[in-house]
């Protein structure tokens, strides 16, 4: 028997999602290690690398590829580069995650996903880095789900409000750009809520939305509120914020025989319904919630299989968020 094989890792920007979850879970997940890092500011690589102990930096993300001992890049870049990216990356053989959403809209996507389906003659893999499927909380909800202890599913209700405006300095500040984002709450938080829903549900068949930029000044939405319908006639009710100073982060699904609720959406105890009967499970996060995706990736290199969330399907969540656009542009009902 040969030697098991490594994954061995680059990770292509440095903010703080990078610094305090990628980095670490590249460097210490079974399976792989972290050998380089890449970013446009070279005093920023220098400096996560010398943290990490990693002797490779590069400023350049075509000079990274042509010259790293890398196999595998993540790209923890803002999202009008993750499609490029993603696609540059395949190009130069190999594997890619990279964060979400996939791109600013389903047409900026598709080349990557028509890139990395092409790429599985040469056994390349390439994934989204949506890591709430590999959560406890998901999977007990899918387990619910395959177990049919729902009963029919009548509602699913999410929402998500904080406070987002920085100023132009701050390092985060290319999430309100449009051309660079894609969108405000909606691209940034729902992106994640709508990819748990398409998991579990799959896709909605109508939707119908309001977007407004409310309280700020800057070109992406603060406030979106939708309502969505499957062909099954569940409904659903999903509102995303970025002008409350105050907080809340929840989901919710609802049967006729069962409900659970996630609030917080990532933490604390998930309440289940089971009729009357009411029942607070312990389904904790990763201690690292990229640690899981990251772990997922490496088994799916070593072992040739399908990351948890393959580009095929880290697109639709592109879909559905251009109908949410589509249908507050147009005022009108849009059928997936």
């Amino acid at each position: 028997m040969g030697e098991p094989q490594t994954v061995r890792w680059l990770l292509v920007g440095t903010g703080d999602i990078a610094n305090k979850r990628l980095a670490p879970a590249l460097a210490s997940c079974a399976g792989g290690e972290l050998v380089g890092v890449c970013d446009v500011v070279k005093e920023r690589a220098e400096a996560l690398a010398d943290k990490l102990g990693v002797g490779e930096v590069h400023v350049a993300l075509d000079d990274a590829l042509g010259n790293t001992s890398a196999n595998a890049v993540y790209l923890a870049t803002p999202v009008f580069l993750h499609a490029r990216q993603t696609m540059r990356v395949l190009e130069a053989g190999k594997h890619v995650l990279v964060e979400k959403p996939l791109g600013l809209t389903a047409a900026d996507a598709a080349p990557a996903v028509e890139a990395a389906e092409k790429a599985r003659a040469r056994a390349l893999k390439a994934g989204c880095a949506y890591f709430r499927r590999l959560s406890p909380r998901y999977l007990h909800a899918k387990q619910m789900l395959d177990n049919g202890e729902f009963g029919q599913i009548v509602l699913v209700r999410m929402t998500y409000f904080s406070w987002f405006n920085p100023d132009k300095d701050d390092p985060k500040c290319w999430r309100v750009v449009k051309a660079k984002s894609g969108g405000g709450p909606l691209s940034d938080m729902g992106t994640h809520m709508f990819d748990v829903m398409i998991g579990l549900l799959g896709m909605p068949r109508h939707v119908v939305s309001r977007i407004a930029t409310q309280t700020h000044d800057y070109e992406v939405e603060d406030s979106a509120a939708i309502i969505m319908q499957y062909a099954t006639g569940t409904q659903v009710i999903a509102s995303f914020h970025w002008n409350s100073r105050t907080w809340s982060h929840e989901f919710e699904i609802v049967g006729t025989e069962a409900k659970i609720k996630w609030h917080p959406y990532d933490g604390g105890p998930v309440v289940k319904t089971v009729g009357r009967d009411v029942h607070e499970l312990d389904l904790p996060h990763a201690d690292n919630v990229h640690a899981p995706v990251v772990e997922d990736f490496n088994r799916a290199v070593i072992d040739d299989d399908d990351p948890v969330v393959p580009l095929t399907e880290a697109a639709k969540t592109n879909v559905l968020l251009d109908a949410v656009y589509r249908s507050a542009e147009t005022g009108a009902e849009v059928t997936l």
